[in-house]
């Protein structure tokens, strides 16, 4: 199974049986998202930086995507997905509403998008979310858990790999995202010093034994 970034929250899962594009999103972030299809999109709440599934085209095997934007247990084409309702905030969604973590398995991978994520996990949650091959995390704050928090949610969660994302770059519009923390913020907070790479391939029987860092590159 092969992992690209596209920008924010978005990124495309191509396997064997299909592809999986999650939480893609307007040009109102300050930049245009790169063409994608997809067989299934993820979004994990409604806002205009993660809903337009409107911008995903369909492939040979589904002339439209089939999106899922809700809590539940789904199957298509073989790719299955589970959807467990959080916060976009830490005060039970009051200020920003609900968050849906999506847990994706794809090629025997289960890749774990947390979405918007707005507070640590219960122990209810991570029971529910399970083991995790590779995670999606956001760690830009201000929106979502900052780079601490992200850092907490990382080690309660355990993944094999973990890549970062929703951190502000260059391109997002600063009126919106000036208070968000780069990647930067986030890798001093983790540990470590790594450099970009432009895809991740992942193999069930290749997976490192502890969680190993990946920063993904914008295509």
């Amino acid at each position: 199974m092969q992992i690209t970034y596209h920008g924010h929250s978005t990124f495309r899962l191509k396997g064997k049986n299909g592809m999986v594009v999650t939480d893609p999103y307007s040009a109102s972030i300050g930049f245009e998202m790169t063409s994608l299809s997809a067989d299934l999109v993820t979004i994990s709440h409604n806002h205009a930086d993660h809903n337009a599934a409107d911008k995903v085209k369909g492939t040979a095997r589904r002339k439209n995507p089939f999106i899922i934007n809700q809590t539940g247990e789904y199957e298509i084409g073989g790719i299955s997905v589970f959807g467990i309702k959080t916060y976009h905030d830490a005060n039970k969604g009051i200020e920003r509403g609900t968050n849906f973590v999506f847990t994706i398995l794809i090629d025997e991978i289960k890749v774990c998008h947390l979405g918007d994520l707005g507070h640590l996990l219960t122990n209810e949650q991570l029971e529910d979310i399970g083991e995790v091959d590779v995670l999606l995390c956001p760690v830009g704050g201000n929106y979502t858990i900052d780079s601490t928090q992200a850092v907490s949610v990382v080690r309660a969660i355990d993944p094999r790999v973990v890549i970062p994302m929703h951190f502000r770059t260059d391109e997002h519009d600063v009126n919106q995202y000036g208070d968000v923390q780069t990647v930067a913020d986030f890798i001093k907070e983790y540990g470590g010093d790594i450099q970009p790479v432009a895809k991740l391939d992942v193999d069930k029987g290749r997976l490192p034994e502890e969680t190993e860092l990946v920063l993904l590159s914008k295509i």
